[in-house]
């Protein structure tokens, strides 16, 4: 079943509200089924380990918790990997240019990561894996590839044919027909262009430099590139079919296709029904970067004086697949409508009215998890979703000032909004 983007009624499924979101893969709006009834699996793209995450790439793990947090507060089991990249060209280039090991270099990263999510109150995945913890399983799909013919030797190094995978492309709507008659081979893990590198991709690089992290192997010692990385961790962790794959919009350029091929022609099998991905976080309407020296952090914001709960609310309001810009005008917006929204929640809650509530009351409270739900059934609509909650909880804050609400309502109102804050984590929280 499709649902148009601005449905917002929740159908019942399995005893569980319908959940809406757009699917890259289908380019549809559909109704999220999962393979196994209440167990999720879901693959979620961590960031790349040699450089400090900065406030974008917070926004993407952000969208992703909210959707791992949602899922749960549907009722949903969900068993969340995310990935390390720890090893790949730039990394080995920074590690280099710094003067240390690529182990050292990566540890710091790391660690400012783990740090980071706590403040954030970014939910620590069920499992976060390192590349360079799955070399064996790498090498094990690597293998498998060469002996089915996907993928072949190139001067020592391995590379992947998509035209031997029927379907290359299909998550980012590639048209194969132009793809040149020419063997071209792309030897790098990232390229900085933002357009498709037209033909065969590395999946093995071969130790040209013994300085590099390097393994011995049946297919020659090397080590696993970037895009044979990710299948690598999956069939470690999950095995070869999950539920939901998400990532930044950065991914859907050559990335998450490289990982469908690879995955589908290691396994024969189907690799992931639903994918979604989030879009920029701007500054200022232009995309952060060093050259443009407009690259924030989050200790950027905390050295500002503003609190974690305010970034984290900053960067989830907002539709996740919406291009959003920050300026520190609409950060200090967003941050008074939380304060404002937090007061009224504080002021609801407390009890000093032992007698029955007015008439419209019920009607409210019935409103704040249904209005929530709406909007967050539809495609994860966290901006909606709050403003419909916040103008509920003014009519109740209205109803209170003139002691038109109990105190056993408040109570109601009170779990009512914990609920609500599993997932967003914004209202109770520091």
């Amino acid at each position: 079943m499709n649902m148009n983007s601005n449905e917002h009624s929740i159908l019942k499924t399995n005893n569980y509200p319908n959940f809406c979101f757009y699917n890259s893969l289908t380019k549809k709006v559909e109704v999220f089924k999962p393979i196994n009834n209440k167990e999720i699996k879901m693959f979620t793209c961590g960031p790349s380990i040699y450089r400090k995450p900065h406030i974008g790439n917070y926004r993407t793990f952000i969208f992703e918790d909210i959707l791992q947090r949602y899922l749960e507060y549907l009722g949903y089991n969900v068993t969340r990997l995310m990935n390390f990249t720890d090893i790949e060209d730039k990394a080995i280039e920074e590690a280099k240019k710094k003067g240390i090991t690529v182990k050292e270099l990566t540890k710091n990263i790391a660690d400012i990561f783990h740090d980071e999510i706590k403040l954030l109150n970014i939910k620590s995945p069920t499992y976060i894996v390192r590349s360079t913890e799955t070399v064996d399983e790498a090498i094990k799909i690597i293998s498998k590839l060469l002996e089915k013919g996907y993928a072949y030797y190139y001067k020592e190094d391995i590379f992947f044919d998509p035209t031997k995978f029927n379907g290359f492309g299909k998550l980012y709507g590639l048209d194969m027909t132009k793809w040149p008659k020419k063997k071209i081979r792309f030897k790098r893990d990232n390229y900085s262009n933002n357009i498709w590198n037209l033909g065969d991709f590395i999946l093995w690089h071969s130790c040209e430099d013994e300085n590099y992290p390097c393994w011995d192997a049946p297919i020659g010692r090397g080590w696993p590139a970037w895009n044979a990385q990710d299948p690598g961790i999956i069939v470690h962790s999950l095995g070869n079919k999950v539920d939901i794959c998400c990532g930044g919009i950065d991914n859907r350029l050559m990335h998450h296709d490289y990982n469908i091929a690879i995955m589908e022609s290691y396994s024969g099998e189907d690799f992931c029904p639903y994918w979604l991905h989030g879009h920029h976080l701007f500054v200022n309407g232009k995309k952060m970067s060093k050259r443009k020296g407009n690259i924030l952090y989050i200790e950027d914001l905390l050295t500002k004086g503003y609190s974690t709960r305010e970034i984290r609310f900053f960067l989830i309001y907002s539709q996740y697949s919406k291009k959003m810009n920050f300026t520190f005008s609409k950060f200090d917006k967003t941050k008074k409508k939380l304060n404002e929204f937090v007061k009224m929640i504080n002021y609801l809650l407390i009890k000093n009215n032992p007698r029955e509530s007015s008439l419209n009351v019920d009607m409210l409270l019935d409103e704040l998890s249904k209005s929530f739900e709406a909007e967050m059934g539809n495609d994860l609509n966290v901006k909606n979703a709050f403003d419909s909650i916040f103008l509920t909880v003014k009519k109740l804050y209205l109803l209170k000032k003139k002691g038109m609400i109990s105190d056993k309502d408040s109570e109601i109102i009170s779990n009512k909004i914990c609920r609500i804050d599993e997932v967003l984590q914004v209202i109770f929280t520091k």
